[in-house]
Formats: structure tokens, sequence, C-alpha cells
């Protein structure tokens, strides 16, 4: 099997297979679980374990029409490394991407074996390779938190609030942007914000405008445990 990337920026690769998928957000850093069930999904994920194993998250832009091999895509995406993976009894595959760096699709290529590739700029995003932490200081946490408790009462969402309130600043804000259920154009404006600061204010800003503009509601699901 072909190494995986070995962590720095001349390592990467610029050509890869993209999973596009409306809704999923993948940031540098954060750990994507993804049950790949699809034929040609399923190809992409067994190629990419032979080749470095380098898949692009990206979603559709469904406001564009369609192309010739299906939805239009969103200029920006995040690349992530198969960092886990398991086989299902049904032939499915269980696997994690763990965020890289973002990317712009210079050019979308020939497909194989069915799913999407492309060619990518990465030059504008090397510092999403940096360690996080350090870009956390100066982070309002009180309004963070804030926005937070009243979009999950609105929301009818269940939280361990302890977990939450022990966690980092850059592990909670990575957190909440992937985990919490924004509409896809929210997740998108999340992932292209240009630095750290700015995607807690994109991330501030969408807290509060989805708890108002939803009822209260009865419903204690949360898609995916936070802080559990």
């Amino acid at each position: 099997m072909t190494e995986a990337f070995d962590g720095s920026f001349g390592a990467l690769p610029n050509v890869f297979p993209v999973f596009p998928l409306v809704g999923a957000l993948l940031l540098p850093h954060g750990k994507l679980p993804l049950n790949i069930f699809e034929p040609r999904y399923r190809a992409m994920t067994e190629d990419a374990l032979g080749a470095g194993r380098a898949i692009g998250m990206i979603q559709p832009d469904l406001g564009k029409p369609l192309t010739a091999v299906g939805p239009a895509l969103f200029r920006v995406g995040c690349l992530g490394r198969l960092s886990s993976f398991s086989e299902t009894e049904d032939g499915s595959y269980l696997v994690t991407l763990t965020g890289l760096i973002r990317f712009t699709v210079a050019q979308e290529i020939e497909p194989v074996r069915g799913y999407r590739r492309v060619r990518a700029d990465l030059t504008s995003f090397q510092g999403d390779l940096d360690q996080v932490g350090a870009s956390t200081v100066g982070i309002d946490r009180g309004a963070l938190m804030t926005a937070l408790r009243t979009y999950f009462t609105r929301r009818g969402f269940d939280a361990n609030w302890d977990a939450i309130d022990a966690m980092a600043d850059d592990d909670l804000v990575l957190t909440l942007s992937m985990v919490c259920p924004f509409e896809p154009a929210a997740k998108q404006a999340i992932l292209e914000a240009p630095t750290f600061h700015e995607r807690v204010e994109t991330l501030l800003a969408i807290l509060r405008i989805d708890a108002y503009d939803s009822p209260i509601s009865d419903n204690n699901s949360n898609p995916r445990p936070l802080a559990s």
C-alpha cells in the first residue's frame, strides 16, 4: 500500500477523488465518520487505500445546473486522509476521514470507476496544516456558549454540558461546526471562512440565526452526539 501523507505540504496530492455529499462538513483536523455503501464510492475507497489514502469532501452546489457527470460542485472542499477503515458483512465500508487542508477546485477531470476526481489548488490554505490551539486566543467563549445553549433549547437537542464546558476552544468550534445540523449553505460558509477567528464569527452568527428561525421543538434527538 502507498504510504499516507507524511505531514508536509509538499507531500500533498493535487489530483484526488472527491466525495460530493450534501450537508457533510470536513474541516482541517476534524474527523468525519462515513458509511460507504454505493458501489462507485466503495471503488473510490479501495483505490484511495492503495494511493495515499486521500479523499476530498465537497458539497454539491444544487443552485447550479447539472453537469455531464452530476451535480455542480462548490469551489472549496477539504482534503481528508483515511485514518480508519473496516468492512461490514454486507460489503459496506465504515471509514473515518481526518481533515488535512482545504482546497479550491481548479478543474474536474475524468471520472474513474464511476467516482469523480478533481485537480485542486491547495496553495491558499497552507495554514490549515498548522497545529490548532494558538489561534484560539481572544475567542469570546461566553458568547459562543450562550448562543449554543439558546440554539439547543430552541431545537430541542440534549447535550452533556459538563463535557462541552471542558472542551478546549478549538475542539469546541471544530465539533460544533461539523456536528450541528446547519443548512448546506451555512456549512459552506463555515468551511470558507479564511481564518479561525472568522470561522468562530461565522459559527456564532449561524447559531444565533438558526436558533430564532426555528420554533421551540419537543424533538430531543441530535443527529450526532455532542460531547457524549
